[in-house]
């Protein structure tokens, strides 16, 4: 496979593949009479568990440990143990963080759609009420010329006015 192909199948830049290769988190990879990489299934599965790796918040340099361990044989199998061991319980710490914000997430979620949420639907149906509703809302004038209070009654959604003798 080509940097290309790889790069796409793991979503990862041919940057960061050539990174990679480089500082040692995965072997050399083969190139063919051009020069270009051929990366071959082992490669894809190195590829793999360093993405794997990464994913899991752990650090190039704690990577490119366990891989020095890994290339020094079964004398290192402890402590390479140790390190994933080591890894798992940062991880398991950081999945309870994640697990806490969810909550108070999920909790603020809540508070809109029972509390915001329905609060401002009332005062949308109020407003809405106030505008829509037929409600007469009178304004009392008084003409001492001709004896007689004018009443203006504002009506209906237009607030049309008219007047009433009173």
């Amino acid at each position: 496979m080509t940097i290309a192909e790889v790069s796409k199948k793991f979503g990862l830049s041919p940057d960061t593949l050539r990174y990679y290769e480089r500082i040692g988190l995965i072997p050399s990879v083969n190139r063919n009479e051009g020069g270009i990489r051929d990366y071959t299934e082992e490669d894809c599965k190195w590829i793999e568990f360093i993405k794997c790796m990464r994913s899991a918040g752990i650090q190039v340099k704690t990577l490119i440990e366990y891989i020095t361990l890994l290339q020094q044989g079964d004398e290192t199998i402890e402590a390479r143990k140790q390190i994933l061991v080591e890894q798992r319980d940062k991880l398991l710490f950081r999945i309870e963080e994640m697990n806490r914000v969810l909550e108070r997430l999920n909790f603020k979620i809540v508070e809109y759609e029972t509390k915001l949420i329905p609060a401002e639907n009332k005062l949308k149906r109020l407003a809405q009420h106030l505008v829509y509703e037929k409600t007469t809302c009178c304004v009392i004038s008084s003409s001492r010329a001709r004896g007689s209070a004018k009443v203006w009654a504002n009506i209906g959604p237009n607030f049309g006015l008219r007047e009433t003798e009173k």
